[in-house]
């Protein structure tokens, strides 16, 4: 296990990197504009359980294959940026329908909303590539298997962004709520989070594979 002053250095690094504005946290605010606190709280749930699958890919070694290898970087990158597009198109195109009154009580629109957080975050190349770059700088193989320490770490990582993630969905939500009675407004922030998702998405294709 890592030593106590391990753990303090790296959450302090991990909690800086998740108040840094990126991909994930503007996907978020954009699903929240879009559709409401509880979408954007689904969608943290989603996101949190999406970078799990690459905490869990780098401590067996997958996520090192899939960064190493130009193929499979490439099919990751393009599924991702598409279904972001996909979702910003989506978006877009129902800024103008009326947001039903149970939109954010909806159970199937919330499973909805983590199912796509999972897809979005677990395709990012991104995160498999920092988790890659960050925590074997804090794993000591003197200090038991890397394996479990890479998760430990990951886990915290996990658990930093996500509460950042939650704090966005409050602050987004409240300017949302403000600007419910403006129909012109509200039709306005929800094309810009499909541009913004869209944006992403195009961002994501771009991506270039680490040297």
């Amino acid at each position: 296990m890592p030593t106590a002053s391990t753990l303090f250095l790296f959450s302090g690094a991990a909690l800086l990197l998740a108040a840094m504005p990126g991909p994930g946290l503007f996907y978020i605010g954009g699903r929240t504009l879009a559709s409401g606190r509880a979408d954007g709280m689904a969608s943290c749930a989603g996101s949190a359980l999406g970078g799990l699958v690459h905490v869990i890919a780098g401590a067996v070694g997958v996520s090192t294959l899939i960064m190493a290898s130009a193929t499979a970087f490439s099919v990751l990158k393009v599924a991702g940026g598409l279904y972001l597009l996909y979702l910003g198109v989506q978006t877009w195109r129902s800024a103008d329908i009326p947001l039903p009154a149970m939109d954010e009580n909806s159970c199937s629109g919330l499973w909805w909303a983590v199912r796509q957080g999972i897809v979005v975050e677990a395709t990012n190349p991104k995160t498999a590539a920092f988790f890659l770059a960050l925590i074997p700088q804090f794993i000591d193989p003197a200090r038991g298997s890397a394996a479990v320490q890479f998760s430990l770490l990951g886990l915290i990582s996990i658990a930093f962004n996500t509460g950042m993630a939650v704090l966005v969905v409050g602050l987004v939500s409240v300017f949302r709520r403000r600007a419910a009675g403006r129909v012109n407004l509200l039709r306005h922030l929800r094309r810009g989070s499909g541009a913004m998702l869209g944006s992403l998405g195009l961002s994501l294709l771009l991506t270039r594979r680490p040297a």
